[in-house]
């Protein structure tokens, strides 16, 4: 009777499992479905194919590809820096293809790919995956503040243009902290608290406390690395590099197209800034979201509808298609890679 109840414990533990992972996948999908379907529920596409073989110049479009590739390399040589104030040394290959595949897996379950690369480095390299995800929660926070500090340039300089951007989309902040009250901030600033308070009853409570704590201790030692490392100088270079790589594989697909070529630097800058905010509704790569918020920008700046359309239906595909190919060649490179242990590692 007991192994019946446990069989069927265990039973309803994996169906439940299965239930959430195939949220994960299937919700971002319909999500960013929905938005591409709303965009091109009229679209022709049939017309795509000749603007792909007789009104686009490739050229530009294959001149931007080693900047997609660089800026992921530019990602897997600075996490290698973070992570040798705690002692782990990865190899430089591992590192920059686990960065290749993370952003392929991510594809598929957005965000899954941050937690696969320091998978990968675990499985290869014998690093410590608690150690290694909290150096990606410190690459995480740059990252935040280099785009917070682009955001906030560009909005300085082309504010006016931000403006008619939001109100187009019927966005806006103030309507939005218009509907919290002073006694509304207080509720949800002790409602947080009591949930904190809550989970961390609950989690010394439960039997697996001790391993959470070592798990989140070895997080906390990830995240604090920054401050031991070793060449700053090389560090912020990389973190440069990353977002620099980043904006030109984006702004030099602007001279593929007649209706954009001559939009200049500005526009590139905006429409790279609101479509690097999109990207975090979790869609895979910002499908949808990232085609809507650039698409408007785009027609703010005088692109006519139809030509917006394209360009961010061809752009974001093609671009897909090359973290696609990335993933599949660090797949195969990983395949053929030794793994390799603490006492051997270099």
């Amino acid at each position: 009777m007991e192994i019946t109840m446990n069989c069927r414990t265990f039973a309803h533990m994996d169906s439940k499992r299965i239930i959430n992972n195939s949220l994960k996948i299937a919700l971002p999908l319909l999500l960013g479905g929905a938005i591409l379907y709303w965009m091109y529920r009229d679209f022709d596409f049939i017309r795509v194919k000749d603007v792909l073989l007789h009104e686009m110049n490739w050229i530009w479009m294959l001149l931007s590809f080693p900047f997609g590739i660089l800026a992921q390399m530019f990602r897997g040589w600075r996490w290698r820096q973070t992570l040798e104030p705690i002692g782990e040394h990865p190899r430089t290959s591992t590192s920059i293809h686990s960065v290749f595949l993370s952003y392929a897996a991510s594809l598929v379950i957005p965000r899954i790919g941050e937690f696969m690369r320091c998978g990968v480095l675990k499985r290869y390299d014998d690093i410590s995956f608690a150690k290694s995800l909290g150096t990606v929660v410190t690459e995480r926070a740059i990252d935040t503040l280099v785009v917070a500090i682009i955001t906030g340039a560009t909005l300085l300089f082309q504010m006016s243009m931000f403006g008619t951007f939001f109100e187009r989309t019927g966005t806006s902040l103030e309507s939005i902290m218009r509907g919290f009250s002073p006694v509304g901030y207080l509720v949800t600033f002790i409602c947080a608290l009591a949930v904190l308070g809550l989970l961390h009853i609950l989690l010394r409570k439960l039997s697996f406390y001790s391993k959470v704590k070592a798990t989140l201790r070895g997080i906390w030692e990830g995240v604090v690395s920054l401050k031991s490392v070793r060449n700053v100088p090389l560090f912020i270079f990389f973190t440069l590099g990353i977002w620099a790589s980043y904006f030109l594989h984006y702004y030099l697909t602007f001279f593929c197209f007649d209706f954009t070529a001559g939009l200049g630097l500005s526009c590139a800058l905006v429409t790279f800034v609101v479509g690097s905010i999109a990207v975090i509704v979790p869609t895979p790569n910002g499908a949808g979201p990232w085609h809507f918020a650039v698409k408007t920008m785009l027609i703010l700046y005088g692109v006519a509808d139809l030509d917006a359309l394209y360009f961010v239906l061809i752009v974001h595909t093609i671009q897909t298609m090359l973290i696609i190919l990335l993933g599949i060649y660090a797949w195969v490179a990983l395949a053929f890679t030794a793994k390799k242990t603490k006492s051997n590692n270099i």
